[in-house]
């Protein structure tokens, strides 16, 4: 895998991480991911992998050649499989060659597990975000908005949660890295910027609440979103100034800074 990565190694391990292209599409990299891949043996792995083995590949691949197919094949112990991917790239970025992999691999599985059908989660209105209990027991939920899309929410192993989503504080953390992105994306295509690609970390926390700072909480504790954003391309240090200042501006941003009501009521069912 490291031989991908070109001359970015260095960079990431000085700096940390480093953006990569791989098949056509940018990736951050960071030092653990080679610290990973650095202390990983398939060869020792494979033969004790007590799990069945399925292998997809496209022999067209110019990423991953049949080579490192064939000797991860060969390395596991059946039950194992080989599919061949035909004239597929190697991130499957035709929609066609994707939902063939999905179907494959979907089918090959159910001969390995035993599967549970789950209750229906009904739709949300337009315009609505239902979250609803999936297991009354710990504390994963089920989203939907509004009729197209699914995600699941929950808390980490740690605190009693079965960690299958992201937590609460963690989608509100999205949504500001989201909507910051999008934000900074509308306004450097508006303005003609150079900006190649950009990415937002962000992380949350509580700090307590300096003297002066709303005098009526003073020492209570305030909750802290700090945003990293990452850009590349032909940017002056007025650019990225400028980009900072938009930051700020973008909704969710706002809606965090300035504070929001919240109506509630409690219904039957």
């Amino acid at each position: 895998m490291a031989h991908n990565l070109g001359g970015k190694i260095d960079e990431i391990r000085t700096q940390g991480s480093a953006l990569v292209d791989l098949a056509g599409r940018t990736f951050e990299i960071r030092q653990s991911f080679l610290d990973d891949i650095a202390g990983a043996s398939l060869d020792d792995a494979l033969p004790n992998l007590g799990a069945a083995l399925l292998v997809l590949h496209a022999p067209r691949d110019q990423i991953v050649g049949i080579d490192n197919a064939s000797r991860l094949f060969a390395a596991a112990k059946h039950p194992k499989s080989y599919v061949s991917l035909d004239d597929a790239d190697h991130l499957l970025t035709r929609e066609e060659d994707a939902d063939y992999a999905a179907e494959v691999i979907a089918a090959w599985a159910k001969r390995y597990l035993t599967l549970v059908e789950e209750p229906a989660t009904e739709a949300a209105p337009e315009g609505v975000v239902r979250v609803s209990e999936a297991e009354a027991a710990g504390f994963r939920q089920d989203v939907t908005i509004g009729g197209r899309h699914q995600l699941v929410a929950d808390e980490p192993a740690s605190v009693g949660g079965t960690d299958l989503g992201p937590s609460p504080y963690q989608l509100l953390a999205a949504a500001l890295g989201a909507c910051t992105t999008m934000t900074l994306r509308m306004y450097a295509r508006r303005k003609g910027f150079g900006l190649d690609h950009l990415s937002c970390d962000v992380t949350h926390g509580r700090s307590h609440r300096a003297d002066g700072e709303g005098c009526e909480r003073k020492g209570s504790q305030v909750d802290v979103f700090r945003r990293v954003i990452r850009v590349r391309g032909s940017l002056s240090p007025d650019d990225r100034a400028r980009l900072l200042d938009i930051a700020d501006k973008c909704p969710v941003h706002r809606t965090l800074h300035a504070g929001a009501v919240v109506e509630t009521e409690i219904v039957a069912q």
